[in-house]
């Protein structure tokens, strides 16, 4: 600040990540869009609340607002295993130390800064503030909460990808307006006294109060359909949503970015390093990506257990090809590169240019996916602009090999097996696989596939029919590796033994399955809590002790002289299943 002659700044961000100035960094993006529009932002990252508080008070008071993030995570998944145990390290945060954030980041950060700083306006933004914008469960206290307005005394909430709408606030602010008058901007929330649908917004959908889902868990589940459908929609509605005398006004979204205003985002000046403050401390998350490139946001896969629909959008918004190769020329020029790009993708690695091909029937759509249960008739999943971007990639000086890390949604690539699926397929064993292509099927059985929204496990045969056979093609020893979920709501122990059978079977060499772990705002956290499916209004089976997760987790690893596995064996060999482990240990077990 004395460097810029700056007596105070107009923004000050806390951020509960270390700082990185990369666009991977939710907090960097912000910061630089500001200051592109003229303002003088100051950046706080991981501030000490345990102390006497002085990093939140050394900048002083902003001329115009406060901004509070968790980072790029939500701090409860940051902190604890879906065990609920204390993690030892933390990706965010220099040299990977845990410990460098409060739980419930958003909440604390938020109620220091109102003790210090009453009257100054608290803008609240980030995956955290997002996902908790109503009514949720929270897994880690095993309860429902309010939505974050309701239990902070911040002003505005930014919900999803904030650059537009924390731009037209600080404008606003800047020009006079006061924080209690700024109701109307699209994609955030506020809260309100009182609140009439047919006065203030006759297109409201007025949700059930958080007291009303307290007394009755199918009250919440109805409100997760509403609000999922609004999440998912080309025309949207206002949500409203009363907790503790107050109601949480959640303005409708901005539409989808245009591929001008996504680019301009990362056109930007990023020095995509980590702060000079922490010297030769290695920031593990940005060690993961700071070779890789994000080409698109939003994801129209609406798996059950994922968040990205709720927090990006359903809605696929992709930079230009001149962007993506603009961001490779800087990457050339970083510390360390030797040519390989770790990374080309997004949500999903190929849904890249992908969008409705009519936008009348997008706006009447109400699917929470458009690939499941089947691939949307009006979905153009046409893979040559993604192709074309590879090539000129490929081409590049100084570009030895271009990875692809991200997950690719193979029901695209099989069920529409069109001439341009067939070439990304080929031409991704070829040339992108840096070894080992992970997969997600998540699953082998059907009803717990069903449960997930998630494809037949017989496409992923498929797959791995075809990349065999293009590795044996090209003379490529090359491993397709599948990722698996645990205890997802709707998942036994019996179809755990199917999925482990599965594998056997098969010889599928594959990463340790993951355990679900319940977060806001998703299908599957909701019939977690509920043990109904919202939409159907049957119950659903859920794992919810440790014990019963544990086990599921550990059919995997157990020994043959498990008492579990023997009694799953029985079960299967009466229903002509295989059982997990044959006579001799393989390589598998």
């Amino acid at each position: 600040m004395d460097a810029l002659g700056w007596h105070s700044p107009d923004i000050i961000i806390f951020t509960g990540d270390a700082y990185v100035d990369h666009p991977a960094f939710g907090a960097a993006i912000i910061g630089r869009i500001l200051e592109r529009e003229g303002f003088k932002v100051a950046l706080v990252p991981q501030p000490n609340w345990r102390d006497d508080l002085r990093d939140f008070k050394k900048l002083g008071e902003p001329r115009l607002f406060f901004a509070v993030t968790s980072g790029n995570m939500d701090s409860m998944v940051n902190h604890y295993t879906a065990n609920k145990r204390l993690r030892s390290d933390d990706a965010y945060t220099a040299g990977g130390q845990s410990g460098n954030r409060p739980d419930y980041t958003t909440k604390v950060y938020t109620k220091v800064v109102k003790q210090l700083f009453p009257n100054t306006p608290i803008i609240l933004g980030g995956i955290e503030a997002s996902l908790r914008r109503l009514t949720h469960y929270d897994y880690w206290s095993d309860s429902l909460m309010p939505g974050i307005l309701a239990q902070t005394d911040a002003d505005i909430l930014v919900y999803g990808m904030g650059e537009r709408p924390i731009v037209e606030i600080a404008k606003r602010l800047s020009n006079g307006e006061s924080i209690k008058s700024i109701r109307n901007i699209p994609q955030t929330a506020y809260l309100t006294l009182n609140f009439d649908s047919k006065t203030n917004d006759q297109q409201a959908i007025v949700l059930n109060s958080f007291e009303d889902c307290l007394k009755n868990k199918k009250l919440f589940g109805e409100n997760f359909k509403q609000i999922e459908t609004v999440s998912n929609s080309l025309k949207p509605k206002t949500l409203v949503e009363k907790a503790f005398d107050k109601y949480t006004v959640i303005n409708t979204p901005f539409p989808p970015a245009t591929e001008s205003e996504i680019d301009s985002y990362y056109n930007l000046p990023y020095t995509r390093l980590p702060h000079p403050r922490y010297g030769e401390k290695k920031i593990p998350a940005w060690e993961m990506i700071k070779f890789s490139v994000n080409i698109h946001r939003g994801c129209f896969g609406g798996c059950s257990f994922c968040t990205i629909s709720a927090h990006q959008g359903k809605f696929v918004s992709s930079r230009s090809e001149k962007s993506i190769l603009d961001e490779i020329e800087a990457i050339k020029n970083l510390p360390d590169f030797k040519g390989y790009i770790s990374d080309m993708g997004g949500p999903s690695a190929n849904m890249y240019g992908m969008k409705g091909i009519e936008d009348k029937i997008c706006k009447k759509c109400k699917r929470p996916s458009c690939i499941f249960p089947s691939i949307c008739n009006n979905l153009n999943t046409d893979h040559t602009r993604l192709l074309n971007l590879y090539r000129k990639v490929r081409s590049l000086k100084g570009i030895k090999k271009v990875f692809i890390g991200s997950g690719i949604r193979y029901d695209l690539l099989i069920q529409h097996e069109t001439h341009s699926a067939k070439q990304y397929l080929n031409e991704l064993i070829k040339h992108h696989v840096s070894g080992r292509l992970k997969v997600a099927p998540e699953h082998t059985d059907e009803e717990v596939l069903k449960q997930m929204r998630k494809p037949s496990f017989k496409l992923f045969k498929l797959l791995k029919n075809r990349f065999d056979e293009t590795n044996k093609q090209h003379s490529l020893n090359q491993q397709l590796v599948p990722y698996f979920i645990s205890s997802h709501p709707g998942c036994t122990m019996e179809h755990m033994q199917r999925l482990a059978d599965e594998i056997r079977k098969t010889r599928l060499e594959v990463e340790p399955v993951q355990d679900f772990t319940p977060t806001p705002m998703t299908l599957a956290s909701t019939i977690y809590y509920t043990g109904i499916d919202p939409y159907s209004g049957e119950k659903v089976y859920v794992a919810r002790n440790n014990v019963e997760k544990n086990k599921q987790k550990d059919l995997f690893f157990s020994n043959q002289n498990s008492s579990v596995t023997k009694v799953l064996r029985r079960k299967s060999q009466n229903k002509n299943t295989h059982s997990l482990y044959p006579k001799k240990r393989n390589k598998f077990t």
